[in-house]
């Protein structure tokens, strides 16, 4: 095996296995910070190691075994932590727990850990970090915060869990309502990294995040098959996979939406997810978040050209989300679809009232140099492309932003 695929193979167990080892360590040593220091120590011996010795068969023991001797060898190096000291001398003896009513491992771990005693930001974004195999850059730009900022915000988590004695305790059935849509935007999170990288060292898509999202989210449907906003995140999770294959160009340039081959998007995956928007339109019940947006991807994947698309419907949708959800990202979205319906220069007069809050993201940008641009305002267009090239990091998008801020003349 070449150092290149040794490399490959490191990240690919790191993504698979990083929260197991962690939850494991957590669990024997009942320290957050001890687990992930231990965690990393070991990932950082196998970067060492492997090339030299090859990959061990079984890379998720070797990686667990070398970060619990991590773990046993810092805290014999504090005598404060005896009691620590004696609780990692039998770790190999220690008894499995019980799995609960939930039978996935990776599953588990995430209702665990979004407990309901952190506030839900705090919990979705320590959850992202000890099992979702998010970095701390990647959590900052999902949460439009500073990495210091997002940094802070998880380590003064684990001191609340610490010195409230929160128990890391696998939920029982009755806890699932109480911590599921903490979990849901956990997957939701996951999933849009994956779907569009945030970062430039990773694949402009990340099909092993979306799949896994979605994978987890069958699950939690299956737990809580009653539950209108879990079957909402899977449906939108489905509609905007079944279009995967066409978003990004072979030159590695993104696709836009109107620009896709919808001959190449997924039929299975869109007549599944418009089968469960379907399904909970007939309930009657009032829409949460995820349903409003699952219904929104149903009626762009309902039009076979992208002159079929019925606009009017998608502001009214945006609406509905605007009343549950004002937040200035819904309101972006919803002025994009304005601009569809009733033309750029209002949609940019809705858009430019959100530049305090978005300055800094580059899809508000790149928003206001296709309006410009289509109003024929070159040298402000070219000047907004500018910024959101600046601000973007997936590759694919960049290639795509330089090449329309090019063709201005």
């Amino acid at each position: 095996m070449s150092v290149t695929d040794v490399q490959e193979t490191i990240t690919r167990v790191h993504h698979e296995e990083w929260a197991r080892v962690v939850a494991s360590l957590t669990k024997r040593f009942g320290d957050l910070d001890i687990a992930e220091e231990a965690a990393a120590e070991a990932f950082a011996t196998a970067v060492e190691r492997w090339p030299a010795d090859g990959v061990p068969p079984n890379p998720g023991a070797w990686l667990t075994t070398t970060a619990n001797r991590k773990a046993i060898d810092r805290i014999r190096r504090e005598s404060k932590r005896d009691d620590k000291h004696k609780e990692a001398q039998m770790v190999y003896d220690d008894p499995p727990e019980p799995l609960g009513v939930i039978d996935d491992e990776r599953l588990r771990l995430i209702f665990t850990c979004c407990h309901p005693a952190l506030a839900m930001e705090t919990r979705v974004a320590l959850t992202l970090r000890m099992v979702g195999g998010l970095t701390v850059p990647e959590i900052a730009r999902a949460f439009f915060v500073q990495e210091t900022a997002m940094g802070q915000r998880i380590t003064r988590a684990k001191a609340k869990i610490k010195a409230a004695r929160i128990p890391y305790r696998v939920p029982s059935a009755e806890d699932l309502p109480a911590r599921v849509s903490g979990v849901l935007a956990v997957l939701f999170l996951v999933f849009n990294e994956g779907y569009l990288a945030t970062g430039p060292d990773t694949d402009p898509v990340r099909h092993e995040l979306t799949a896994e999202a979605i994978r987890l989210t069958r699950l939690i449907r299956a737990l809580l098959p009653d539950d209108g906003e879990v079957a909402g995140l899977l449906a939108l999770m489905l509609l905007t996979e079944a279009r995967r294959t066409a978003r990004v160009s072979a030159s590695g340039e993104l696709v836009s939406l109107d620009e896709q081959d919808r001959g190449a998007w997924d039929v299975e995956l869109i007549a599944e997810g418009h089968g469960l928007v379907r399904e909970r339109l007939a309930t009657g019940v009032a829409p949460g978040r995820y349903q409003i947006l699952a219904a929104i991807n149903a009626v762009h994947t309902s039009a076979r050209d992208v002159r079929d698309t019925d606009w009017s419907q998608i502001v009214a949708l945006y609406d509905q989300l605007v009343r549950i959800d004002p937040s200035p990202i819904v309101a972006l979205n919803r002025a994009i679809a304005v601009a569809e319906l009733d033309g750029p220069e209002l949609a940019l007069t809705t858009i430019d009232r959100l530049g305090d809050h978005l300055a800094g993201y580059h899809a508000f940008h790149a928003t206001r140099a296709e309006l410009l641009r289509r109003m024929h305002r070159s040298p402000e267009s070219r000047a907004a492309y500018d910024q959101a090239i600046e601000l973007a990091g997936n590759t694919a998008e960049v290639a795509h932003l330089t090449r329309r801020r090019d063709q201005l003349g």
